[in-house]
């Protein structure tokens, strides 16, 4: 049998891993001594190399630069009205207990001559989604990043995302989401461009599960 999971690539990402791995590595073993494991046991004994691969992944937006990922991505384009993009899923890690929360993004702003290409706004979102987060400045930044990259007539995000933290420890609530909300501009000064918004993003979508 390999040495790694099925899952596990042993040369995926690692040249662009900047994290300290020995650091990473012994303090996953001190960890698992602390609880009374075994780190040399045969199931742990690559787990401290896996969780420093995983934090590569996990945590990549600490090492993301905002303008090579939006890449000249912004275009001249005369329309006025607004543009939204929903459901956007994404996957965070609370800075609290580092816990997963899993949930949905909505995005949308309303151009001034300028507008941004489509993937762009789902790579936002998990520029900020990786790494230790709240879910309250999350949405303040992507909807801060948005309004000052293309000074927009305005921007609206809303999160809704579904915490570990509070399903599998604490208050286990199970069916618990929270929301949050950022509104720059015409978003926030025109209760009918808000209220647009939130309608749209209101209509049926698939329930939000962990």
């Amino acid at each position: 049998m390999s040495e790694y999971d099925y899952d596990d690539n042993p040369t995926a990402d690692v040249n662009d891993n900047k994290f300290d791995r020995i650091a990473i590595e012994k303090s996953i073993r001190s960890i698992l001594s602390a609880i009374g494991e075994d780190p040399e046991r045969e199931g742990l004994v690559k787990t401290p190399e896996r969780i420093y691969r995983m934090y590569g992944e996990l945590f990549s937006g600490y090492s993301q630069d905002p303008e090579a990922l939006v890449n000249n991505a912004i275009f001249t384009v005369q329309y006025d009205e607004m543009v939204l993009v929903r459901d956007i899923e994404f996957y965070s890690m609370c800075e609290h207990h580092m816990l997963p929360f899993v949930g949905r993004a909505h995005v949308a702003y309303i151009p001034n001559g300028k507008v941004l290409g489509l993937s762009k706004i789902p790579r936002i979102v998990d520029m900020y989604a990786r790494r230790l987060q709240v879910q309250e400045r999350m949405t303040r930044q992507i909807a801060d990043f948005l309004r000052d990259l293309l000074h927009p007539q305005g921007v609206a995000v809303v999160i809704e995302a579904m915490h570990l933290c509070s399903t599998m420890r604490g208050v286990k609530k199970h069916s618990s989401k929270m929301t949050t909300s950022a509104m720059h501009g015409a978003f926030r000064a025109n209760l009918a461009t808000r209220q647009e918004f939130l309608d749209n993003i209101s209509r049926a979508s698939a329930p939000l599960h962990v």
